[in-house]
């Protein structure tokens, strides 16, 4: 409910600050900068009425909620099913923060330890902490604690198949440290190409990073970057969409030394950009170079089973000097969230959800392709993302007309990659009908 400011409440904030006006106050505000006449703002409103109004106003937005939504990126529209949300809105876990006094709360800690654990399992590494903002933040962090771990502070070698802003992210991230980054462009394929990648890693390079499958969806060599990266002592950071690990080789099963994602597709909806959860999981040798936080698992004086915070390098609870990272926070909620769609999923949930994006995404591409205005742009293999060229150069206008009859059809390449200025990143998750994918290259074709 809007509370509005009455004459009285005006006059007293004025003289509390010494001004005899509001004109008075805005004096130093050019003329030419001012309105010059009334905001065009409706009359008062009662309650019902404005929930009205703001209802109208919101159902002009297009969203996954009143439209066909084929958008990723790294944002998808997975389902998701309502018991998280039942859980993670339990007041025990929605109103909390940051315990101060951590072994008191026990319910946290709990979620926190099986959160890291099912990361674990899923990944097939050592350790996961509890966890950090997003996938971008995420793989920097771990970029940095490859360069700690091998101390190679010259440069780092990094695909430019890797999510463009996770990419700029690093970037900012080794600005300050002096540490060069090198990117290796894809092949015809879509792939990074293992000999270019193999020419550009040297003794002083601390790390390789690749996306698999990488930003246009299709799947990496990793098996031979990873060979490439390890003859010379550099350490593979590996940016995996955790679905995908439901039907391909786990980071720690093919020799990545750091695993790190963005977890919004394990349980949170899309939300206009977040807040989101960033996963990072590695070998136990980067155990004390992990930012954010550990929660272990022992017995109290009385045998039974409890929690602790177990290891803790923000700079909140340690010397900032000896801090791993300026993170200073985790997300919580959203690990809550990741934790209780793993454990409802399952191994056999997890391929299944991952087995229907792929047919679901293959059925999508070779239909959009039938006709001469769209091809692929890539000859590799992909997973629940593809990318499409079209030939008549008209993806805004496709994307726009598609959007009137209420598909997101797309991501257009060109605001990342100005040489694909007529490409189009499409994703198709388990939610995607035959129905939808059936309107949405009808959309997209008759958009000419």
């Amino acid at each position: 409910m809007y509370l509005y400011d009455t004459d009285e409440d005006i006059r007293e904030m004025l003289a509390a600050i010494g001004e005899t006006s509001v004109e008075a106050l805005l004096a130093q505000v050019p003329e030419e900068l001012r309105l010059q006449r009334p905001l065009d703002v409706p009359g008062p409103y009662g309650e019902l009425e404005l929930q009205r109004h703001l209802q109208t106003l919101a159902d002009r937005n297009v969203s996954p909620r009143n439209a066909a939504c084929f958008l990723g990126g790294g944002a998808y529209d997975h389902f998701i099913p309502a018991v998280v949300d039942h859980v993670a809105s339990r007041s025990e876990f929605y109103t909390s923060y940051t315990p101060y006094q951590p072994e008191v709360s026990q319910g946290n800690l709990q979620a926190t330890f099986e959160y890291q654990t099912l990361i674990c399992q899923l990944t097939g590494m050592d350790v996961s902490n509890a966890s950090l903002y997003e996938g971008g933040s995420a793989t920097a962090e771990a970029v940095l604690m490859a360069i700690s771990q091998t101390r190679r502070y010259h440069k780092i070698v990094m695909l430019r198949s890797v999510h463009p802003e996770y990419r700029e992210i690093v970037r900012t991230y080794l600005r300050g440290l002096g540490t060069e980054c090198r990117e290796v462009g894809w092949n015809r394929a879509g792939q990074g190409d293992v000999d270019r990648v193999a020419d550009e890693l040297d003794q002083e390079t601390a790390c390789l990073v690749v996306q698999h499958p990488n930003f246009f969806g299709v799947l990496e060599e990793v098996e031979a970057l990873a060979r490439a990266a390890h003859d010379r002592g550099v350490q593979v950071v590996h940016v995996f969409d955790p679905i995908s690990l439901g039907l391909l080789k786990r980071p720690g099963d093919w020799g990545a030394d750091l695993a790190v994602a963005e977890g919004q597709s394990l349980g949170t909806p899309l939300q206009y950009g977040g807040p989101y959860l960033g996963i990072l999981a590695c070998r136990e040798r980067f155990l004390r170079r992990l930012p954010g936080r550990l929660a272990g698992q022992t017995v109290d004086r009385r045998g039974r089973r409890c929690w602790v915070l177990t290891l803790q390098t923000r700079e909140q609870h340690i010397r900032r000097e000896k801090a791993t990272s300026n993170i200073c926070t985790n997300q919580g909620l959203f690990a809550l969230r990741a934790a209780v769609y793993l454990s409802l999923m399952g191994p056999a949930g997890m391929r299944e959800v991952a087995e229907q994006c792929l047919h679901k995404a293959r059925f999508a591409r070779e239909l959009l392709t039938a006709d001469d205005r769209y091809e692929r742009l890539f000859d590799g293999p992909c997973f629940k993302e593809f990318a499409v060229r079209d030939r008549t150069g008209q993806i805004e206008q496709a994307l726009h007309r598609a959007g009137e009859q209420g598909v997101l059809a797309g991501l257009p390449l060109g605001r990342w990659y100005p040489e694909l200025a007529d490409g189009l990143l499409v994703a198709v998750t388990e939610k995607r009908t035959r129905q939808e994918i059936e309107r949405w290259a009808g959309a997209l074709r008759a958009s000419g």
